[in-house]
C-alpha cells in the first residue's frame, strides 16, 4: 500500500505504519553521530541470503571493516533475500561502509557460485533517524521481522541481534547504550528490553535533507560539525562556580533538590554545547544512564532553577 509523486511514500507494513521520505540517487547525509536504517536487498529479490554460510559470511564482512572502520552496530537481522542493519556512524560516511561491506560479499558470493553481476540490487536503502527519539523502536522494528514473517525460532531467530541483547555474547553488536536506557542493572535492563519487545510497534518516520530544516536534526548536525570547544569537566566547572557550589558536591550521591536542578542544567547544557555521551555523563555527575536519557528527552521535568542555572551559565560563556 503507498501513495506516491509527492515525495512521501505512506507504507503499511504489519500494523506499522511507516514514513518513509524519499532519498532515492539523492547524497547520503553525513555526520559523526548519525543513526542510519540500512536495508539491503538480493538484486530482482534472490536469496542471495539464504545459506547459514551466505550468514555468516556477510556477518564476518561486517566485523571486519567494524574493526577497521569506526561505526557502531545497534541492531541487525539478515533475512534470506534481504537485511536490516542500524548503524551509527562516526568520521567514515555510511557509503563507506557499506560500498566495502557489499563489494566485498558480492566478490565472495561470484567467486563461490562461478558468477557475474550484481548480487545486490544497485542501492542499498538508507533512512536516516532520529535516535534520541527513535533507537529504541527502531531496534524493537528489526528484531520483530522474524517473528512477523513467521521464521523458526520466531523472536530467537539465530541471524538476529536479539539474541545479544538477551545475553549471548557478540563481537559486532553494541547493545549497552541501548539496554542502559531501561536500567543500569544488566538483567533488570534485560527484563525491561524484553517486556518492551512484547509490545507493539510504534509509528517510526525517517527524514531526508529537505525535512531537516524542518525538525531539531538541523541542531544536532549543526552541534556536531561544528562542535564547540568545551568539555564537560568546563561546563560543571564553570556552572559550580556560578552556583557557588563545590564539584564534589554536585558528583556526590545526594537527593537535595538544588544538587539533582544542578545535574539537570548540566546534562541539558552538554546536549547543546559539547555533545557528551550518555556514559560520560553518569560516570561525571553520579546519575544512571536512564536518569539521563530522561531528562535529555525531556521526560524528567526541571524547574525554573534548572532554567536559571542555564541561562547564568550562557550568559558567563557568551
Amino acid at each position: 500500500m503507498g501513495k506516491k509523486g509527492s515525495g512521501l511514500n505512506y507504507l503499511l507494513a504489519n500494523d506499522m505504519i511507516i514514513l518513509v521520505i524519499n532519498m532515492a540517487r539523492k547524497p547520503r547525509i553525513h555526520y559523526p553521530g548519525a543513526l542510519y536504517h540500512v536495508m539491503v536487498r538480493g538484486n530482482n529479490g534472490e536469496n542471495v541470503l539464504s545459506e547459514e554460510i551466505h550468514k555468516n559470511k556477510y556477518l564476518d564482512i561486517i566485523a571486519s571493516y567494524k574493526d577497521k572502520i569506526s561505526f557502531i552496530l545497534y541492531a541487525h537481522c539478515i533475512m534470506d533475500n534481504h537485511a536490516h542493519l542500524l548503524i551509527e556512524v562516526t568520521d567514515v560516511p555510511l557509503s563507506q561502509i557499506m560500498q566495502r561491506i557489499q563489494q566485498v560479499y558480492t566478490q565472495w558470493f561470484n567467486r563461490k557460485y562461478n558468477r557475474t553481476g550484481h548480487v545486490f540490487q544497485q542501492r542499498y536503502k538508507a533512512l536516516l533517524c532520529d535516535k534520541d527519539n527513535y533507537l529504541l523502536q527502531l531496534i524493537r522494528y528489526i528484531h520483530n521481522n522474524p517473528v512477523k514473517a513467521g521464521l523458526e525460532g520466531g523472536i530467537e531467530y539465530k541471524w538476529s541481534s536479539h539474541v545479544h541483547y538477551i545475553g549471548k555474547k557478540s563481537d559486532i553488536v553494541d547493545t549497552s547504550d541501548a539496554l542502559s536506557i531501561f536500567a543500569e542493572n544488566k538483567n533488570k535492563a534485560v527484563r525491561q528490553y524484553l517486556q518492551f519487545m512484547s509490545q507493539g510497534d510504534t509509528e517510526i518516520v525517517y527524514v531526508d535533507k529537505d525535512e531537516l530544516q524542518r525538525t531539531n536534526l538541523t541542531k544536532k548536525i549543526k552541534k556536531k560539525e561544528l562542535i564547540e570547544n568545551i568539555n564537560i569537566d568546563e561546563i560543571i566547572e564553570a556552572v559550580c562556580i556560578n552556583e557557588n557550589i563545590t564539584i564534589s558536591n554536585v558528583t556526590r550521591k545526594t537527593r537535595i533538590q538544588k544538587i539533582a536542578d544542578i545535574r539537570k542544567a548540566i546534562v541539558l547544557l552538554s546536549e547543546d554545547h559539547c555533545n557528551a555521551s550518555n556514559k560520560l555523563l553518569s560516570q561525571k555527575l553520579n546519575l544512571s544512564s536512564s536518569m539521563i536519557s530522561k531528562i535529555r528527552s525531556g521526560d524528567s521535568e526541571g524547574s525554573a532553577y534548572v532554567k536559571e542555572v542555564i541561562r547564568r551559565w550562557e550568559e558567563v560563556s557568551k
